[in-house]
């Protein structure tokens, strides 16, 4: 995710920064730019339609159209938010969740006891570190945690990872209450937070797993793409060849408005605008290492 000063208008409006759609969207515009223009040539010197051919008043489709598509893109991209939104309240509250758990442990377990202490110091934001890697859906899910845990047990790598952390957490807070270091009662307490941690995996998996629906993302694909190739026949006969940069602005307007929506829906890829889990494992990992030092 990018941090950046809102109030920098002059930056925003002549930097072009990596993730930038009109990057993208380049060759389309070529492609765009070279079919107006032909249509441009067609009707101004070939077909020399009279002034009152139906064609003439293609425009007003438009018009009628260009309600409807702005509608559709405004759901499209608010949608798209909010999934993105949600993703980055729900690692909030695992950060949350994690501090409160080692904040607990910390004050329920004496620092005597150190093997115990010392799961938890690497344990907690372990979690944090493989359910990044989960959600990240990587090639292979033996390369979700390169590093060995012997003090944790063994994983299995064929079996979902986050829960089997959070089993490994859960057994040692059994075997912590079995020991007589803590009570049943604060037993309980810790177990809440871990109910936290699955409560944000199923939730992040929930945005991850349920896109947009298909049907959906293909008719707005669609209608920008037959909106924008019809919009020469309409306004050559006004504008002529100046017809090529505004129908190159409108097309870029619609289709920036669908690719932004597309890099924000899935919040735990790796787009430049996707939310930076990486820092917040680290975040998650220097709390833990603080409060169970």
């Amino acid at each position: 995710m990018i941090s950046y000063n809102s109030k920098e208008w002059w930056y925003f409006i002549f930097k072009l920064h990596r993730g930038d759609t009109i990057k993208t969207l380049f060759i389309f515009m070529l492609i765009l730019a070279g079919f107006t223009a032909l249509v441009a040539w067609l009707e101004l010197y070939h077909w020399k339609l009279p002034k009152d051919h139906p064609l003439r008043s293609l425009s007003l489709l438009h018009t009628s159209l260009s309600f409807v598509l702005s509608l559709l893109l405004v759901f499209r991209t608010n949608t798209a938010y909010d999934r993105w939104w949600e993703g980055r309240k729900l690692w909030g509250g695992l950060v949350n969740s994690s501090r409160n758990m080692a904040i607990k442990i910390n004050a329920l377990i004496p620092s005597s006891h150190k093997e115990h202490r010392d799961f938890f110091r690497k344990a907690i934001p372990l979690y944090a570190k493989i359910l990044k890697s989960h959600l990240a859906l990587e090639t292979t899910r033996l390369e979700l945690d390169s590093e060995a845990h012997p003090e944790l047990g063994n994983l299995d790598y064929s079996k979902h990872l986050p829960n089997q952390v959070a089993m490994l957490i859960a057994k040692r807070l059994f075997r912590v209450q079995q020991e007589g270091i803590i009570t049943s009662e604060q037993l309980l307490m810790l177990n809440n937070e871990l109910n936290n941690f699955t409560d944000t995996c199923g939730a992040c998996e929930r945005i991850k797993n349920t896109p947009i629906p298909l049907s959906y993302s293909v008719f707005i694909k669609k209608f920008i793409f037959i909106y924008s190739v019809t919009l020469p026949f309409g306004y050559v006969f006004n504008l002529e060849f100046w017809a090529i940069p505004v129908v190159l602005f409108i097309f870029f307007v619609l289709a920036s408005l669908e690719l932004i929506a597309e890099e924000i829906e899935d919040p735990f890829g790796g787009d430049e605008n996707d939310l930076p889990l990486e820092k917040i494992v680290g975040t998650i990992t220097r709390n833990i290492e603080e409060c169970l030092a």
